[in-house]
């Protein structure tokens, strides 16, 4: 890790670095361990489990498979997603929305790209919660542009506050957007974590450029300063303390 900030510890995760899978209808790129990209030094950071980077063929999808004890939610970037789940849910989440499950005990879901024409993008992503076995749940929401235009908007939380979606996982998520003179500023805690996670575009964070796929992990204390985007979406978890 390199120092960038007094007390504050960050590293760099580019986006090439990422394990890429290509099944034809669909493409990917994992930030962390998963199916057959395996790196035994790269499984979690804290209790951030998984960041798929998922573009899904005009009808493609993944039929009705299970999860339990995972907090799973659907960043949409492009397209749209069909759901369907064991629990009665039926809908469709489109970009700018978020698709969340907690799996708890259990479930089974499906999720599929209901057009055919278009291609659906999005960040599949998993927390690790800190209470196992508890009573599934499906909520949506609604990314709210004007909210987090040069700001953080909070989306799910540990506690739910401020109109976000409750995670059993001891983490808070924020989706934001910059462009030109807009500064979004992060102060780290003590004994938690922050990951930035550059969903599209291109944005400096602490003077360190990054673009599409890229990700900075910092820990300890201080700022994180994000600058100069270009178009740029983040999505940024602060995470519980490592285990």
């Amino acid at each position: 890790m390199s120092t960038i900030a007094s007390d504050l510890r960050v590293k760099v995760r580019l986006s090439e670095a990422r394990g890429h899978v290509d099944a034809g209808w669909l493409k990917s790129a994992h930030s962390f361990s998963f199916a057959n990209y395996f790196d035994r030094n790269n499984m979690n950071f804290h209790n951030l489990r998984v960041i798929n980077d998922d573009w899904v063929a005009a009808g493609g999808g993944f039929p009705m498979h299970p999860h339990e004890n995972f907090e799973i939610f659907s960043y949409m970037l492009e397209g749209a997603l069909a759901h369907e789940d064991t629990m009665g849910n039926g809908s469709t989440v489109r970009k700018g929305g978020i698709q969340f499950m907690s799996t708890g005990s259990g479930v089974q879901h499906s999720e599929f790209n209901p057009t055919s024409t278009d291609e659906t993008r999005l960040l599949q992503i998993w927390l690790i919660p800190d209470r196992k076995n508890t009573t599934p749940r499906y909520e949506m929401l609604e990314l709210d542009d004007t909210a987090r235009d040069g700001n953080l908007q909070l989306f799910l939380s540990h506690d739910g506050r401020d109109g976000s979606i409750r995670t059993e996982a001891a983490a808070d998520v924020y989706s934001g957007k910059l462009n030109g003179d807009d500064t979004i500023r992060f102060e780290l805690e003590d004994e938690r974590a922050v990951y930035v996670h550059v969903a599209r575009g291109e944005v400096q964070i602490n003077g360190e450029t990054l673009k599409d796929g890229d990700a900075i992990e910092a820990e300890g204390t201080g700022t994180l300063e994000l600058t100069n985007g270009k178009d740029a979406e983040v999505v940024l978890f602060h995470l519980s303390p490592r285990r």
